[in-house]
């Protein structure tokens, strides 16, 4: 792309011009990150995916490492609740990444006054050697008969029941405050597609 002087008269000096129009045209591109960044850092999640933010949050129908039922009231701090959703820590490597991120940030948020917890379809004995392996501190919970999947909405359709990836969900992250509501929620359609916890935190920590 050419270079193109922002003067209506000619300068007389094309380096100059030339110049001058490099340094306007990296400030605006600094200026356009910078609003990037300011903006929504979820402004990539689709919306339309899940429950709607300040509706009452569905109830999880979920086990936990014990093969024990729990609920979001046994779950949340202060606060309320965090809920990551994802796909498998059995063969997904951008969940495990994910699941790990979330350990690593999970004290920040703790901090914040909240639970945290993640649910996904694998079975209790999935979970818990991952749990064991990585040492995660919050609950892994299984939903292997895609009943939270469904009350959230989140139910990946690419997999019909009786397929092996049933029961899957649309990657995304739920913030439950401590009157049961849902307060943020973040949802892609793309497995690669992830929330950042750092920006997460920033978010509930305004």
């Amino acid at each position: 792309m050419k270079s193109r002087s922002f003067f209506n008269k000619p300068t007389g000096n094309k380096l100059f011009t030339v110049t001058l129009t490099k340094s306007l045209a990296k400030k605006m591109a600094m200026l356009a990150i910078l609003c990037l960044f300011s903006h929504n850092a979820f402004a990539k999640a689709d919306m339309n995916i899940g429950p709607k933010v300040g509706v009452m949050a569905p109830e999880i129908s979920v086990l936990n490492l014990e093969n024990q039922s729990t609920d979001i009231k046994k779950l949340s701090a202060d606060k309320g609740l965090i809920i990551l959703f994802f796909r498998s820590a059995d063969w997904c490597p951008y969940c495990k990444k994910h699941l790990i991120e979330l350990n690593q940030q999970a004290k920040q948020f703790t901090d914040l006054g909240y639970g945290l917890a993640a649910i996904s379809y694998d079975n209790a004995d999935i979970l818990q050697t991952f749990t064991k392996e990585q040492t995660i501190s919050y609950p892994l919970l299984s939903d292997q008969k895609a009943q939270t999947m469904q009350a959230y909405n989140i139910l990946n359709k690419d997999y019909a029941m009786g397929d092996d990836n049933y029961g899957i969900p649309y990657p995304g992250v739920v913030v439950i405050n401590n009157e049961g509501k849902i307060v943020h929620k973040y949802f892609f359609e793309g497995y690669k597609d992830r929330v950042k916890f750092s920006d997460l935190y920033m978010q509930l920590n305004k």
